[in-house]
């Protein structure tokens, strides 16, 4: 969640499938008489409902503008536009139609009596009433009916509209139009889980597909940017000083190859020594390309990120040595902190809001050789360490191909004998 939060800033994908999941379970779960006023959502009525918002959007393209239509206006070409305008707006009303003839009628059974189980929707009466005019907002917007608020779980449905669904909300997910007013449609109908089944699975996708492929290649970086910088320049230095040594000893070097025959010179030999800049800057530069510091990984460490720095109870110790954390560093940095386990909350603000957080404002004061040399801490992960281990033995392999053919040139070419 960490990653989602401060990382890659879509969180809303994983806070919304969660609550999801949650929500499916208590409501197969309940059993009360007024679940009968939430039928299911079925695949063919989301399969009509997005026909029909894909011909509603159809027909506002084909919408011609008043200029156009003044142009034309007297002419062989004008057309019908009050034709065209009415058929457009009963778009909206044919859809609603389709969506309530498919249902069953929410006034066949009487609502019960509430009880202690019938809404397990955890929402107070004030919090119901704020955010029930965000949904109401919400499904104007689209043409939708309002729905019966005498459905189980209409309240909770309609905090998850006014934070996930409505347009400008503070977690609201990345749908496309027509999937977010087709889950407008399905809830305008009904509480059943199926009518948010696009929706989750949208979440799902993304989060499969997308954040955790993602989460995974950034968990492969053990060392913060400025460390990683660090790296790339460090490795470049060992290159360009092993190619410097090579080129100083091929033009002090003799033909022949052997030191004080006929002109003298350096033996061809000695070439080789700018190998050993060559394998160590390569394999450093290659690995930094991934994120990787070849010192941590040698340590199996990684950098401490930076919401984990200040966390409460533990910045006093900053100053300690990094070996006296690396036993319990799973204790101080392997828990999140509270605002982080705030996120997984379903309801909340926007997740922007960490910006606010002491942290940023106190690690973009810290200088540069303090987030070089930062605090680190023993990666636990089995199969993350083996993805690392992974990666350098592919860098050190490159940097031997790489090392090995330029040794063969340097060590072919002619001497300068110029010393």
């Amino acid at each position: 969640m960490n990653y989602l939060v401060y990382v890659e800033h879509s969180a809303e994908n994983l806070q919304f499938f969660l609550w999801y999941q949650d929500y499916s379970k208590r409501f197969h779960e309940a059993d009360t008489p007024d679940l009968a006023l939430a039928p299911e959502w079925t695949p063919e009525m989301q399969t009509r409902t997005m026909a029909m918002i894909q011909k509603d959007a159809a027909d506002k393209r084909r919408r011609e503008s008043p200029a156009t239509v003044a142009i034309f206006k007297g002419t062989d070409f004008e057309k019908n536009g009050g034709a065209t305008s009415a058929g457009a707006a009963a778009g909206v009303a044919t859809l609603t139609t389709v969506i309530r003839a498919d249902s069953v009628d929410p006034f066949s059974t009487p609502p019960s009596t509430p009880g202690d189980g019938d809404d397990l929707s955890f929402l107070s009466g004030s919090q119901a009433t704020t955010h029930r005019p965000q949904a109401n907002d919400a499904f104007d917007a689209v043409g939708f009916k309002q729905p019966f608020t005498i459905q189980p779980f209409r309240a909770e449905l309609a905090r998850i509209i006014a934070t996930y669904l409505a347009t400008g909300a503070p977690r609201q997910l990345n749908l496309s139009d027509r999937e977010r007013r087709a889950a407008l449609a399905a809830l305008s109908r009904t509480t059943h889980p199926s009518a948010l089944r696009a929706a989750a699975r949208a979440a799902e996708d993304a989060l499969r597909r997308q954040a955790h492929p993602n989460f995974v290649r950034w968990s492969i970086c053990n060392a913060n940017p400025a460390r990683v910088a660090f790296a790339r320049g460090l490795g470049g230095f060992l290159v360009a000083a092993g190619t410097a040594a090579a080129v100083v000893l091929t033009l002090g070097g003799g033909d022949d190859g052997r030191k004080g025959a006929g002109t003298g010179g350096v033996a061809r030999g000695y070439r080789a020594i700018g190998a050993v800049g060559w394998v160590l800057g390569i394999a450093t530069l290659v690995a930094a390309w991934k994120g990787m510091c070849v010192v941590l990984h040698g340590m199996h460490h990684r950098h401490v990120r930076p919401w984990e720095l200040f966390q409460d109870g533990v910045g006093g110790g900053e100053n300690s040595s990094s070996s006296s954390n690396e036993d319990d560093g799973s204790k101080k940095y392997g828990s999140s902190s509270s605002s982080s386990s705030s996120s997984f909350d379903s309801f909340g603000p926007s997740n922007r809001g960490y910006e606010d957080e002491p942290w940023v404002v106190r690690y973009a004061r810290r200088n540069v050789v303090r987030r070089v040399f930062d605090r680190q801490v023993w990666i636990q992960e089995p199969a993350l360490r083996q993805i690392q281990d992974t990666i350098f033995v592919q860098a050190l392999l490159a940097a031997l191909l790489a090392s090995g053919a330029l040794t063969t040139v340097f060590v072919c070419l002619p001497g300068g004998n110029l010393f």
